[in-house]
């Protein structure tokens, strides 16, 4: 598990990276919850979706957004968190000339910096999208959404509660040409403290085939 760091748009961020053993392999980007409700790179979510994605094959990067660990800088309300992204986005490319594909993952605020970040970066062909907290955050800029991905939650969510992800869910199916998956966890709170496993099996059974072939998106 490599310790990075790299350049960020207020100082050095840092990361962890692990690289797939298979040559020109995918590469995703995993986004941690609120920095200032607790929320880091090794949040258990977090760190169990880094492995998960690399069990896959991709090559994967978590990293501490601004004012996070060793991350420099101040939080931002989100807005200099998306541009911490967008230069986590260009160091792992930087990593991977050659990636054949490009996912984002996200929990909770990390989720709803995710989906702003698939918005601005065409590269990204599939998003991961763990208990998007739709009742805090305003979602009307996947309008449309440039891409079919995956959505979780957990049915027990008082953070981001389950009808508020479900009117999310149904707004994005409404657009065509995008294919959104989602799943509710029975007896899932906003942490997975149940069902963590199954979370993940939901992941992986929704990107692994993905990753053979994008031109026939998931069913949801």
């Amino acid at each position: 598990m490599p310790e990075v760091t790299f350049p960020g748009p207020e100082g050095r961020l840092e990361g962890r990276y692990q690289p797939s053993k298979t040559k020109d392999a995918p590469i995703a980007l995993v986004l941690h919850p609120h920095p200032q409700h607790g929320g880091t790179m090794n949040n258990k979510v977090v760190y169990n979706l880094y492995y998960a994605l690399h069990d896959l094959g991709f090559s994967v990067l978590r990293f501490n957004f601004r004012g996070v660990g060793r991350s420099q800088g101040e939080y931002d309300q989100g807005v200099g968190e998306l541009s911490d992204a967008a230069s986590a986005l260009d160091y792992l490319q930087t990593m991977n000339p050659a990636a054949p594909q490009c996912w984002v993952a996200g929990f909770s605020f990390g989720a709803w910096i995710g989906m702003q970040l698939l918005m601005r970066r065409p590269e990204i062909v599939g998003f991961v999208s763990i208990s998007p907290p739709a009742n805090l955050y305003d979602f009307s800029f996947l309008a449309p959404c440039p891409a079919s991905g995956l959505i979780v939650n957990g049915m027990n969510d008082r953070v981001a509660p389950p009808e508020d992800v479900a009117r999310l869910v149904a707004k994005l199916r409404t657009q065509k040409g995008v294919v959104i998956s989602h799943e509710t966890l029975e007896g899932a709170n906003h942490f997975y403290e149940k069902g963590m496993e199954d979370m993940l099996g939901l992941v992986k059974g929704y990107v692994g085939p993905r990753l053979g072939d994008l031109s026939a998106p998931a069913a949801s």
